[in-house]
């Protein structure tokens, strides 16, 4: 659960179950956290350990993002675990300028429901996937998606080079951009003024809320069916929905989301990564470092450019995800050397001594390039030379995959040259994330 504007669920809300002892803490609108510093705005999102709620900072007169975790044993303890981190990046990066989330302050706050621990954030915008949600889909221009590419490998140069932490859950949700895409949603850019004293007329705070808030989400079901219906007969109320513009918006981000991370001289787990941005040796527990958030990286660039998740396995008859997984890893990069798929702890469930797959014996395969070309109608040129970029990224071989600070020095990265379907406006509104500076040094 990080700082997004957007974080959560839009669809669920958390439940009134788990607002009990151990649980969340409920909060109401102008509740004071940190000594009366921190005054809750509204709530921006929630997950599984915690609540994130937008917070007025008193004594610095700015909006920042207040995380607040559930009271029970493990989720102080891995709350704990975050902060050491955090604190670690934040220590090291005075200036705020290596594109990770900055934690500001952290304490406890006593409640109903038990003792929680609370961090103050830094107030970002949307995540990586709700602006290919925002989208729909179609794959980013290929500068944005430089643009993005470069600040995440400033991140990860950052963490893995100075500070020796492997994220290890790199994905578009864990990357958020410094500001909204809508600017009504940020408190700055939209002039909101703080609350600073508690509305009149809702004593229950953010329990009853839930209930407002699923009423909401009724009527608007029924407003958008009805809608639908009248879209049907031939209104124009699609014109708007479609003219979605995504040249203007500020595609600089940061990596967030610290719970799962680690020292990479003390690793806490052999299981690691979302499924769909798991490397190969995650998979077989060969063992892993920095190079397994790189394999992650890679698939994250070309879900920006395509809009597709690059793997996404499925199990099957006689066949597990993690086979099914590996099978199609292999499709796009071929065979897998030997050495590899049988030096795994795992090696033996999936592959037979030959270094063959036990149970998917018949492969389909298709080169990255041939991939970009045929389904995603990339031209030729592109398809080359984004995968030049990321096809390094994706060697069964963990060592052989360039750093972070290598990846800075690609000429892809560096190449401003617009493709063919971007327009003049988009060029011009590209110019000032062109001169993002590039420090990978100390």
């Amino acid at each position: 659960m990080s700082c997004s504007s957007s974080s959560g669920s839009e669809e669920d809300d958390e439940g009134f179950d788990s607002y009990r002892k151990g649980g969340y803490h409920a909060v109401r609108v102008a509740d004071q956290f940190g000594g009366g510093r921190y005054i809750a705005q509204r709530k921006l999102g929630w997950g599984q350990f915690s609540t994130v709620w937008l917070a007025y900072d008193t004594k610095t007169s700015s909006f920042v993002a207040l995380k607040i975790q559930k009271s029970a044993a493990q989720f102080v303890q891995a709350a704990l675990h975050e902060i050491d981190f955090l604190s670690s990046i934040a220590d090291h990066d005075p200036s705020n300028s290596k594109f990770v989330i900055q934690l500001i302050d952290n304490f406890k706050h006593t409640g109903p429901n038990g003792q929680h621990l609370c961090m103050v954030l830094e107030f970002l915008g949307d995540s990586l996937l709700r602006l290919i949600k925002y989208n729909r889909y179609k794959g980013l221009p290929l500068n944005k998606v430089r643009e993005i590419c470069k600040c995440i490998l400033i991140g990860l140069d950052y963490l893995h080079t100075d500070l020796g932490i492997i994220h290890s859950d790199l994905k578009p949700e864990n990357i958020l951009l410094c500001s909204t895409i809508d600017p009504a949603k940020d408190p700055l850019r939209s002039g909101l003024s703080p609350i600073l004293e508690r509305p009149e007329g809702n004593p229950n705070g953010g329990v009853s809320s839930l209930i407002e808030k699923r009423l909401k989400r009724r009527a608007r079901s029924a407003v958008a069916k009805i809608s639908g219906r009248r879209g049907s007969m031939g209104g124009s109320g699609d014109i708007a929905k479609n003219d979605r513009n995504i040249n203007g918006i500020d595609v600089r981000c940061k990596i967030v989301d610290f719970g799962s991370a680690c020292w990479a001289d003390k690793q806490f787990a052999e299981e690691i990564q979302t499924r769909q941005y798991r490397a190969p040796e995650v998979i077989l527990t060969s063992g892993y470092s920095f190079s397994v958030d790189m394999w992650s990286f890679a698939c994250i660039a070309f879900e920006l450019a395509t809009g597709d998740m690059l793997f996404t396995p499925k199990g099957g008859q006689g066949f597990s995800e993690d086979e099914d997984h590996l099978a199609l890893m292999m499709e796009l990069l071929g065979k897998m050397p030997r050495k590899i798929a049988i030096g795994g702890g795992q090696s033996k469930d999936f592959f037979d001594r030959h270094g063959d797959l036990k149970r998917i014996r018949r492969l389909k395969f298709c080169p990255l390039d041939k991939l970009l070309t045929d389904r995603y109608k990339f031209s030729v040129k592109d398809a080359q030379e984004f995968s030049e970029f990321l096809q390094p990224l994706f060697d069964f071989a963990p060592e052989k995959r360039p750093t972070a600070r290598k990846c800075l020095e690609h000429p892809w990265l560096n190449c401003m040259e617009s493709p063919p379907n971007e327009t003049a406006k988009e060029k011009v509104d590209d110019v000032g994330m062109s001169n993002l500076e590039i420090r990978v040094g100390k």
